[in-house]
């Protein structure tokens, strides 16, 4: 991975907590690279766009784990929430993500608006590797929903059998297909409304889909994003949807078409659920996750 002196930050300030000594965290960043036309990464790992399957942190003061935990008799308090970053604050987080990538793409592969639906439905509860190691076999025999509905749902089921719940997503890819043939002339629709209409489709996937292959400025929270808007915090939720919302509200209009991505992959190669990596996160000195780790 090529090192971008345009992003060298400078050490950060002390950190202190009570009972503890004041801890220096410094930064050194890495550039995102692209790796392909279609896929990127910031260090090598698996993961899933969408799955909301991550285990919660056992870090009882993280906010994004532990914003609805009831009060527990006998436990310490939590620590106050830090508030929230101000309108500069978060235009500059954005600012620093498109500086690393201007252009971040996603990681299922996928030929047209149907495929990478149907991709998109197949990585529910898996990773994108998985997915797309299934999905070439499918997708040169079924490109359109026509085709897909031909193939049958044995066939897909037998093609997809290395992706968890293979047998209830072959059934939704078939009704989802079918759908598509009968009600929308075998196109995408380009609305989340019909979109969430369709078998194995929710919120969050037409969201990705919206965003994706129609160039829709929204949002689609994963688990994810879900923990890095708390953490930051740029807007707290205890439901994707309020995080959802929120985000809708702050990200500047400049950035609102990438930031799904920026914020996902931060999620994912950096702000990790366990181990975030702060020492080498580009916002480290915006943020104001008490908890931040060092080397």
């Amino acid at each position: 991975m090529r090192h971008d002196p345009r992003l060298e930050q400078p050490a950060r300030h002390g950190i202190a907590r009570p009972g503890r000594p004041v801890v220096k965290i410094a930064a050194s960043p890495e550039i995102v690279t692209l790796q392909g036309q279609s896929r990127f990464s910031l260090v090598p790992a698996q993961s899933n766009i969408l799955e909301m399957t991550d285990k919660p942190s056992k870090r009882p003061s993280d906010p994004a784990q532990s914003a609805a935990a009831p009060a527990v008799a006998g436990k310490r308090p939590s620590k106050a929430a830090p508030r929230a970053l101000t309108k500069a604050e978060i235009a500059e987080v954005f600012r620093r993500f498109q500086e690393a990538v201007p252009v971040p793409k996603g990681e299922l592969n996928s030929t047209n608006a149907f495929t990478f639906l149907v991709a998109v439905v197949l990585s529910a509860q898996a990773t994108d590797v998985g997915v797309n190691k299934a999905t070439p076999a499918l997708f040169a025999l079924a490109d359109s929903p026509e085709k897909m509905v031909a193939l049958g749902e044995d066939r897909v089921r037998d093609l997809i059998k290395t992706i968890g719940l293979f047998r209830t997503k072959a059934k939704n890819v078939i009704a989802l297909s079918k759908r598509l043939v009968e009600d929308f002339g075998g196109r995408v629709p380009d609305n989340r409304a019909d979109l969430e209409s369709l078998p194995g489709v929710g919120r969050k996937t037409a969201n990705v889909v919206l965003n994706h292959s129609f160039g829709q400025p929204v949002i689609a929270v994963d688990t994810h994003i879900f923990r890095v808007s708390n953490r930051i915090p740029l807007a707290r939720g205890k439901t994707p949807l309020e995080v959802e919302l929120g985000l809708e509200k702050v990200v500047p209009a400049a950035f609102k078409q990438h930031a799904h991505h920026w914020l996902i992959l931060h999620g994912r190669y950096v702000c990790k659920a366990r181990k975030p990596e702060c020492q080498r996160c580009l916002i480290s000195d915006l943020c104001r996750w008490p908890d931040k780790t060092t080397l």
